[in-house]
């Protein structure tokens, strides 16, 4: 039950538009084309399973890891700035 300006059903679509986000963005990081033979990064060979698992595939294991790890900050608050009244006045 919604109160005050919500209508009924406002929180769920707040709740779709979270997860499509979400699967949008998942969708765009995945790698395309061609695999590299060799980590862009640190120049090891990339194993012929995880080019074959991960078409497109530019980095080894480890250096992906860390790429990973560092633009997870980055990219989620886990915040859905489309529920947030405040997003509205800046």
């Amino acid at each position: 039950m919604a109160v005050g300006w919500a209508r009924d059903g406002a929180v769920q679509d707040q709740i779709d538009a979270s997860v499509e986000d979400a699967v949008e963005s998942a969708r765009r990081r995945l790698p395309a084309g061609d695999s590299l033979r060799h980590c862009e990064d640190c120049g090891d060979e990339i194993p012929q399973a995880r080019r074959d698992a991960l078409p497109g595939v530019r980095r080894c294991v480890s250096c992906q890891a860390e790429v990973d790890k560092g633009e997870g900050a980055a990219r989620s608050n886990g915040y859905n700035r489309r529920g947030n009244k405040d997003s509205q006045l800046r």
